[in-house]
């Protein structure tokens, strides 16, 4: 008989433990009341739709794969790793852009992104394209405090505010669109690439110090990723088209000042919980062994050729676009597709963010 009781006993003691388990999953998550994103076209979900620019996406093929197949604005044919991200912590499955007049402070609330596709941390970045600068994503951050303020209250705004998780990703376009886009020119000209490193990691801190300053605590700072294994920069690597390891190794150090800095202001600023969501290995075994991810082509995009086609290039008229998207990494010749943003998301979660839940 007190063998049957212990059995009984452990197996009530399992239940309870699954119980309390499932029970406290939903209340963690609702401890992050809302997701905010700062950054470039890789979580931009449409700003630049609503601006005068080149670099857009709001058409076919872009979108193919979205609920009801709408080009919203995102560079993908699906959602975008923050749209992933928010619904892996509670919230809802998509994370709307500021500018997008289809949704409101009701929407934004929960979770707004102010990205900005083609800009980075320096202002000339942005100037290329005509898009978006980080400063004024800040600006626009201030004008949604004070929308959330008049939406929600004094004290529930600064909740929000205090207790969100905030992604930034932003930094690639500032080498690839930028910097080594013209090297006789403008930064290419004025900086050593060891300098222009530097002076990004200093706006990339102030950056940081005023988004504190202005209620942020969970900040995750995105670093690079092997930008020099994007199709785009293969497909000029002749005759190998391999990955061009300059460029990775750029991404590499940049990363290690990202994360001396990380590690420099959690120290000084009181209250911040910064983090580096570092997935260069994850992006980079991807691309090394697609297979074991279930992907099939990492060398070239779906979209196209697949070697040099995104924005206006990659579109409805090209014949050669792939049919099944989740075949492949990229989806044009600059960004994933809907299934490696999947994969970045899970693993963003589970390496990083789970500290904020």
């Amino acid at each position: 008989m007190s063998s049957l009781h212990a059995v009984a006993k452990a197996s009530m003691l399992l239940i309870l433990s699954l119980y309390f388990t499932l029970a406290l999953t939903p209340l963690a998550a609702a401890t992050i009341p809302a997701i905010i994103v700062f950054g470039d076209s890789s979580v931009d979900a449409g700003n630049n739709n609503h601006i005068p620019t080149i670099a857009r996406s709001n058409f076919q093929p872009y979108g193919r794969d979205f609920s009801g197949g709408e080009a919203t604005g995102r560079f993908c044919n699906g959602r975008i790793a923050t749209d992933f991200i928010s619904e892996a912590l509670g919230l809802r499955p998509l994370v709307p852009a500021y500018l997008d007049p289809a949704y409101n402070i009701t929407d934004f609330a929960v979770g707004v992104t102010f990205a900005s596709a083609g800009t980075g941390y320096d202002n000339t970045t942005s100037n290329v394209l005509g898009v978006i600068p980080l400063w004024k994503e800040l600006d626009y951050f201030r004008e949604y405090i004070g929308k959330l303020r008049a939406y929600l209250g004094d004290w529930k705004t600064m909740e929000t505010i205090t207790k969100a998780v905030y992604i930034i990703s932003i930094g690639t376009n500032d080498f690839l669109e930028n910097y080594y886009a013209f090297p006789r020119t403008g930064r290419g000209l004025q900086y050593t690439v060891e300098a222009y490193q530097d002076f990004l990691i200093a706006i990339a801190r102030n950056f940081i110090v005023d988004l504190h300053s202005l209620g942020a605590r969970k900040i995750s700072l995105g670093g690079l990723p092997p930008m020099g294994c994007m199709p785009l920069e293969r497909a000029q690597n002749f005759p190998t088209r391999g990955c061009v390891e300059t460029y990775n190794t750029v991404a590499l150090s940049f990363n290690t000042k990202l994360s001396d800095m990380v590690t420099q202001l959690n120290q000084e600023t009181p209250g911040l919980r910064l983090v580096l969501s570092n997935l260069y290995d994850t992006i980079l075994n991807l691309v090394r062994t697609p297979s074991l991810y279930g992907f099939e082509v990492s060398d070239r995009a779906c979209c196209a050729t697949g070697s040099f086609e995104m924005g206006y290039a990659c579109n409805a008229q090209n014949l050669l676009t792939c049919s099944d998207a989740t075949k492949y990494v990229f989806w044009d010749a600059f960004h994933p597709t809907e299934h490696t943003n999947r994969i970045v998301a899970d693993a963003l979660v589970n390496t990083v963010l789970h500290q904020f839940i």
